[in-house]
C-alpha cells in the first residue's frame, strides 16, 4: 500500500512538471491581457476586454543544434515593469508620442523572452544569451474564427523560394483565413479583422539583424505562420540593370547572431476603431531610439524626374537626362520652395553598377554648384549592387560634391544580410550628413527611429504603377486601404502628385505622360493621409506651372508634423485624417470609387477655412476641382465626394 501511494505521487509530480505555467501581463488600461504558457511548448494569447482574439499561438526558436528555445522552457525568473513617458520624435507624423506599457521579463536559462503590452497593442521578442544559429523560428497567429483578413501576396509567382525575390509592392487580397492562397506568401504588414470589427495589425519592428517575416497559411485554417528567407550562400549580379543581387543558394539556417543580440517585435496592433489603427504609432515606440546628433536632417519634398518621363514643354532644349533638364527642374524648386530634386535611374552609366561613372550628358558637379546657389538639395537615384559594391567612398566622394542624399532601390530581399545592408546604408550616409530614401524595399522596421537620416522606405504599390497597370487595376481602392495596413508599418514613399487625373472608366497606362486613378482633389489629400517626411512631386514642371493654384498647396504642405488625428475612417472605404503643422490644422478625406457625403468632426474649434473639394463635373473629369472658403458652423462640415474623390480642408489659424 505505501509503495503504491509513492507511486501515485511519484506520477503526480511528473504530470504537474509536464503541464504548463501561465504568466500573465496586461496593459495599463486592463484592457488587454496577454497570458503567455510555458510547458511542452511556449505559447502566447491574446484577450481584449475580457474575450480571447488571439488563440494560444506557438513561439520558438530552434538552433542549427537542434536545441529549441521554447520546448520544456523552464522560467527562471520573472521581472515585470511599467514605463510612462513622453518621447521627442523628430520627422515623423506627431513631434511628441507617449509611450506607455507594461512589461514582462520571462528569464530562461539561455535565453530571455520580453512581452510588452500597452494599450493599443502587444508585443514579443527573444533576446539571446549567447551566440547562436537559427535554423528556424515558430511564430504563429491562430484566431479563434475564420476572420476576414487584408493579405499582401509577394508580387512573384512560384516557389516560396522564388516569391521571396520581391519588391513588396502589391495590392492586399481581401479575404478569409481560409481562403489565403496556399501556395503564396505574404509581406507584413497584415491586418485581420476579429469579431465586433476588431483589427488587428501583424507585424514586426526592431529589425536590424535578422531576416524579414512574411507569413503563409498552407492548410487554409484559422492560423497563420511565419516564414523567413534562410541566409544566403552564393549570389550573383542580376536582375533590373545588372543591380540587384539574386541568391543562387542559401545555407540551411535563417541567421547567424552575437550573444546577447535582441531579435526583432513580434507585434500584433489592435484597435476597435478601424481609424485608431490608421494614427498607430507602435512600430515607432517599440523601435530603438536614436544615437548622435540628426539636427542637420532636413525633411522636405523632391522634384521628381522619373514618372513624368522627363517630359518639358515651351523650352528650347531636348529634355531628357542632361543638364539643360536638370537646370530646369532646380529652376522650379527653387521657385517654389521644393526642398530637392532628384536625379533618378540613368545618371550614372548603365549596366556598370559603377556609381563612379557618370553619363557625359550631365555635368554633376555644375549641378550641385547651381542648385547650392538655389538653395535646393540633390539626390542621386543608386541601385542596390552599385551602392554596396563601396558604399563608403561613394558616399564620401559625392557629399564633397555636395549631393544631399540617397534613393537606393533594388533590393528585393529581407534575408539577414540584406536587412543589415539597410543598417550600414543608414549608417554610412549619416556620417556624410546624407539622407536616404529605400526603395525596392521592404516595410519600415523601426529604421527611422534609430537612424533618422532614413526618411522614406517604399514597400507601397505607388503611384509609379500607373505608368503600366491595365484599365482593370484598382489604385482608388488600395488608397484607402492603406492607411489601415501598410502605413502601421511607417512611412511610405507613395509618390503622389499627379495633374493628370482620371476616372474610372477614362484610366488607361501611358509611359511617357502618365495618369493617377481618381479626381484632382485626391492627389492633394494624398500629401495630408499618406505619411513621408521625403516626399515626391511626381508630374513634369511642366504640368505643375500649369496648374498653379494646386502647385502652390503642394508645395507649402508640411512633410513632418506636430500632432495628427485619424478622425473617421472604414479600411477600403474611407479615411479622414487631420494633421497639425505649428498652429495650423490640414484635414483630408478619400473614398473609394462610392460616392459619399462626409461629415467631418473638426479637430479643434474653427468657424471658417478654405475648402478643396471635388468639382461638380469631377466624375466625369476627374481634374474638375473648387477652391472656396466655407463658413463652418456647430465645428462640423459636410462636403461631398465623388467618385474616387477626395476633400482637404485648410483651418484659419
Amino acid at each position: 500500500m505505501t509503495k503504491r501511494i509513492l507511486y501515485l505521487a511519484i506520477c503526480l509530480l511528473m504530470t504537474a512538471g509536464l503541464q504548463a505555467r501561465d504568466y500573465t501581463v496586461q496593459s495599463p488600461d486592463g484592457s488587454i491581457c496577454v497570458t503567455v504558457s510555458a510547458g511542452a511548448d511556449l505559447s502566447w494569447q491574446i484577450s481584449l476586454d475580457g474575450e480571447r482574439i488571439l488563440c494560444p499561438s506557438q513561439i520558438a526558436l530552434t538552433l542549427s543544434d537542434g536545441t529549441v528555445y521554447g520546448r520544456n522552457a523552464k522560467i527562471r525568473k520573472v521581472k515585470r515593469k511599467s514605463v510612462s513617458q513622453v518621447l521627442d520624435a523628430p520627422f515623423f507624423k506627431r513631434s511628441k508620442v507617449t509611450d506607455s506599457y507594461n512589461e514582462m521579463l520571462l528569464v530562461c536559462r539561455d535565453f530571455d523572452l520580453v512581452f510588452r503590452v500597452a494599450d493599443d497593442g502587444a508585443a514579443y521578442r527573444f533576446v539571446t544569451r549567447k551566440g547562436v544559429t537559427v535554423r528556424e523560428e515558430t511564430a504563429e497567429f491562430r484566431f479563434p474564427g475564420d476572420h476576414r483578413s487584408w493579405v499582401p501576396y509577394a508580387n512573384e509567382d512560384g516557389t516560396v523560394e522564388q516569391q521571396m525575390h520581391n519588391s513588396f509592392e502589391n495590392h492586399y487580397a481581401d479575404v478569409p483565413l481560409s481562403g489565403w492562397d496556399p501556395d503564396r506568401i505574404a509581406f507584413l504588414p497584415v491586418t485581420v479583422e476579429g469579431k465586433g470589427g476588431v483589427k488587428m495589425c501583424i507585424t514586426e519592428t526592431d529589425l536590424f539583424n535578422y531576416p524579414g517575416m512574411f507569413l503563409a497559411n498552407p492548410d487554409g485554417s484559422n492560423t497563420v505562420r511565419g516564414i523567413f528567407a534562410a541566409v544566403p550562400d552564393e549570389i550573383e549580379q542580376g536582375g533590373h540593370n545588372m543591380l540587384e543581387g539574386l541568391v543562387k543558394s542559401r545555407k540551411p539556417y535563417i541567421y547567424e547572431g552575437t550573444a546577447g543580440e535582441e531579435l526583432p517585435w513580434r507585434i500584433v496592433a489592435i484597435a476597435r476603431e478601424d481609424r485608431a489603427l490608421a494614427q498607430s504609432d507602435l512600430v515607432w515606440r517599440l523601435s530603438r531610439p536614436s544615437c548622435g546628433d540628426y539636427s542637420w536632417v532636413r525633411p522636405g519634398k523632391v522634384a521628381w524626374d522619373w514618372w513624368n518621363d522627363w517630359n518639358l514643354r515651351g523650352v528650347d532644349f531636348p529634355a531628357g537626362i542632361n543638364t539643360e533638364t536638370y537646370k530646369y527642374y532646380i529652376d522650379f524648386a527653387a521657385a517654389h520652395g521644393i526642398e530637392y530634386v532628384i536625379l533618378d535611374e540613368g545618371w550614372a552609366v548603365n549596366l556598370e553598377a559603377d556609381l563612379m561613372q557618370v553619363v557625359p550628358e550631365i555635368d554633376l558637379p555644375g549641378l550641385c554648384s547651381y542648385a547650392a546657389g538655389k538653395g535646393v538639395g540633390l539626390v542621386l537615384w543608386a541601385g542596390y549592387w552599385a551602392f554596396n559594391r563601396d558604399m563608403e567612398a561613394v558616399c564620401g566622394h559625392y557629399a564633397k560634391m555636395g549631393i544631399a542624399g540617397w534613393k537606393i532601390d533594388f533590393m528585393n530581399r529581407d534575408d539577414q544580410p540584406m536587412v543589415a545592408f539597410y543598417t550600414k546604408a543608414a549608417k554610412t550616409a549619416a556620417r556624410y550628413h546624407q539622407i536616404v530614401d529605400f526603395h525596392g524595399a521592404f516595410k519600415p522596421s523601426g529604421l527611422t527611429r534609430a537612424y533618422p537620416n532614413v526618411l522614406n522606405h517604399e514597400g507601397v504599390a505607388g503611384l509609379e504603377q500607373m505608368k503600366w497597370a491595365l484599365e482593370d487595376y484598382d489604385q482608388v481602392t488600395y488608397d484607402v486601404t492603406i492607411p489601415f495596413v501598410r502605413l502601421v508599418a511607417g512611412p511610405a514613399d507613395y509618390t503622389q502628385g499627379a495633374m493628370r487625373n482620371a476616372t474610372r472608366q477614362n484610366y488607361h497606362p501611358v509611359w511617357g505622360e502618365p495618369m493617377s486613378q481618381g479626381t484632382r482633389c485626391r492627389q492633394l489629400a494624398e500629401y495630408i493621409v499618406f505619411d513621408a517626411p521625403f516626399t515626391m512631386l511626381c508630374d513634369t514642371p511642366s504640368n505643375y506651372m500649369a496648374e498653379p493654384e494646386c502647385t502652390a498647396f503642394i508645395a507649402s504642405v508640411p512633410t513632418v508634423w506636430d500632432d495628427t488625428v485619424v478622425l473617421d475612417g472604414r479600411i477600403g472605404e474611407y479615411i479622414v485624417t487631420a494633421r497639425r503643422s505649428g498652429g495650423k490644422w490640414y484635414v483630408a478625406a478619400m473614398t473609394d470609387w462610392s460616392e459619399r457625403d462626409i461629415t467631418i468632426e473638426l479637430p479643434v474649434p474653427a468657424t471658417s477655412g478654405i475648402l478643396w473639394r471635388d468639382g461638380v463635373n469631377a466624375e466625369r473629369s476627374a481634374c474638375d476641382y473648387r477652391k472656396e472658403n466655407v463658413v463652418i458652423r456647430d465645428n462640423r462640415i459636410t462636403i461631398h465626394l465623388a467618385p474616387g474623390g477626395a476633400c482637404v480642408l485648410e483651418l484659419h489659424e
